[in-house]
C-alpha cells in the first residue's frame, strides 16, 4: 500500500516509470513507420528511446554521446540500403525520426516529461500528415513562399533580437516608455492575420473576410486593421469587404471585453452597466458590416500574396507612434490617472485595459462606476485608433468609410452610456 501511494503521489519521480514512459513514446513514434512499412518500426524506435533514457539515468554523458553515434550509424545503414534498393526508398525521414526518438527518451529520463511528450506528438503528426504537407508545399506559389519566409524572419529572427522590457524615449521634455517587443508583436500579429485572411479568402472568396474580421478581432482587432489596409492596397474592389471586416472585428472586441467583465466580476458584484453600451456596439457594428458589402453573391479576389512586408512594417511604425503619443498624453494629464492610462492602453489592447480595470475593481482599488468608465474608455480608444490607422493607409475612400462608421459607433456607445448613467 505504501509503495502504491508513493507511486501515485509522484509517479514521474521514479526512474523506472520514466524508463517505461520513454519506451512507450518510442513505440508510439514507431507505429507510423511500421504502418508505412519502413525498415525501422515499433521495436526499433522503442529500443532507441529506451537506450537514451537508460544512458541519461546512468548519468554518463560519454555513453549518451556514443549512443547517439550508434543511432547515426544505424540510420546511415538504412539510407545506404535505400540507395541500393530503390523499392525501399531513401529512408531519410526514418533516419531523422530515429534521432527524434533518441531525443525523446533523453528528455523523459531528464525529467522534461512534458517536453518529451510534446516532441513525440508533434513528430507523429508530421509523419502521419506526410501527403497533406507535400501537397501544401507543392501547391505554394513563389509569392506565397516568399511571404512565408518573410513571416519567419519577422517572428523568429527580428523579434528575439529586440530588447526585452521597456525603453525610455524623451518627447519634448516628457519621458515616455515604449516596449519594442510589444510594438513588433503587433507587426507579427498583423502578418499572421494577413496569412489567415489569405487562406480563408482564397478558399471562400469575399465572404471569408467576415471570418477573418470576427475571429481576428477576438485576438487583436487593431491587427485586423493592419491586414485589411494591406488587403485593400492589393485589391481596391474589396474595400467594402475590408470595412465589414473591421466592423466585425470591433463587434468581436466588444463581445470579448464584455465576457471579461462578466466572467471576473460574477462573484464580486457584476458590472452590468457596461453591458448596455458594449452590446449596442456589437449590434450596430454587426448591422453596419452587413450593409457595407454585397454578401448576396460569392466574389473571388485575386490576391497577390498573403501580405506585403513593407505595408505590415509601416503599420507597425504608425502603431509605435500612437503608443508613444498615448503614453505622453497620459503623463501630461497627471493625476487624472486611471482614465488616461486606460484610454492609452486601449490603443494597444482594449482587452488588456479591460482586464486591468476589472482587477482593480475586484481588489477594491476603484469603484464600480470608475471601472465601468475605464472599460468603456478602453473600448472607445480601440475604435478611435482604427480610424486613425486607416487614415494613414493611403486609400482615402477606405479611411473615410471606416472613420464615418467609427464615429457612429462612438455616438451610439456614448448615448447608451448616458442612458445607463442617467
Amino acid at each position: 500500500m505504501s509503495i502504491a501511494l508513493q507511486l501515485g503521489s509522484a509517479p514521474l519521480e521514479q526512474p523506472v516509470v520514466r524508463l517505461v514512459l520513454a519506451t512507450a513514446l518510442g513505440l508510439f513514434l514507431g507505429l507510423e513507420r511500421e504502418w508505412s512499412e519502413k525498415a525501422a518500426g515499433v521495436r526499433t524506435f522503442a529500443l532507441i528511446s529506451l537506450l537514451a533514457a537508460t544512458l541519461v539515468t546512468l548519468e554518463q554523458p560519454v555513453l549518451l554521446a556514443l549512443g547517439g553515434v550508434l543511432v547515426f550509424a544505424q540510420g546511415a545503414v538504412l539510407s545506404v540500403r535505400g540507395l541500393l534498393d530503390p523499392e525501399a526508398g531513401l529512408s531519410l525521414t526514418t533516419w531523422v525520426a530515429m534521432f527524434v526518438a533518441y531525443g525523446v527518451g533523453a528528455l523523459v529520463a531528464a525529467e522534461l516529461v512534458v517536453e518529451g511528450v510534446a516532441v513525440a506528438v508533434i513528430t507523429s503528426l508530421l509523419l502521419l500528415e506526410k501527403h497533406e504537407l507535400h501537397s501544401i508545399a507543392g501547391g505554394l506559389t513563389r509569392p506565397e513562399l516568399r511571404s512565408a519566409s518573410e513571416f519567419a524572419i519577422l517572428a523568429f529572427v527580428i523579434y528575439p533580437l529586440l530588447p526585452q522590457g521597456s525603453v525610455e524615449l524623451v518627447v519634448r521634455s516628457v519621458t515616455v516608455t515604449l516596449e519594442p517587443r510589444v510594438a513588433w508583436m503587433m507587426v507579427v500579429t498583423v502578418a499572421a492575420i494577413g496569412i489567415g485572411n489569405y487562406v480563408i479568402v482564397t478558399t471562400y472568396g469575399g465572404r471569408g473576410v467576415a471570418m477573418t474580421g470576427f475571429f481576428g478581432g477576438l485576438a487583436s482587432s487593431t491587427a485586423v486593421v493592419g491586414s485589411m489596409i494591406d488587403y485593400v492596397q492589393q485589391e481596391s474592389d474589396a474595400r467594402g469587404y475590408a470595412v465589414a471586416a473591421i466592423l466585425l472585428a470591433v463587434a468581436a472586441m466588444a463581445l470579448r471585453n464584455l465576457a471579461i467583465v462578466l466572467a471576473f466580476t460574477i462573484n464580486q458584484g457584476l458590472l452590468l452597466d457596461v453591458a448596455v453600451p458594449l452590446l449596442a456596439i456589437v449590434a450596430v457594428a454587426g448591422g453596419l458590416a452587413v450593409r457595407s458589402a454585397d454578401w448576396s453573391e460569392p466574389v473571388e479576389f485575386d490576391l497577390e500574396s498573403p501580405f506585403a512586408v513593407r505595408n505590415v512594417v509601416g503599420f507597425g511604425a504608425v502603431f509605435a507612434i500612437v503608443l508613444v503619443a498615448g503614453s505622453a498624453a497620459e503623463q501630461e494629464l497627471g493625476q487624472i490617472g486611471f482614465y488616461a492610462a486606460t484610454a492609452a492602453t486601449g490603443f494597444v489592447s482594449s482587452g488588456g485595459a479591460t482586464t486591468s480595470a476589472v482587477i482593480l475593481y475586484r481588489s477594491g482599488t476603484i469603484g464600480p462606476a470608475t471601472a465601468t468608465v475605464g472599460v468603456l474608455l478602453a473600448t472607445a480608444a480601440s475604435i478611435v485608433v482604427k480610424a486613425l490607422l486607416t487614415g494613414v493607409g493611403g486609400d482615402r475612400a477606405f479611411a473615410r468609410a471606416v472613420s464615418i462608421r467609427s464615429a457612429l459607433l462612438l455616438a451610439v456607445a456614448t448615448e447608451a452610456t448616458l442612458i445607463v448613467v442617467l
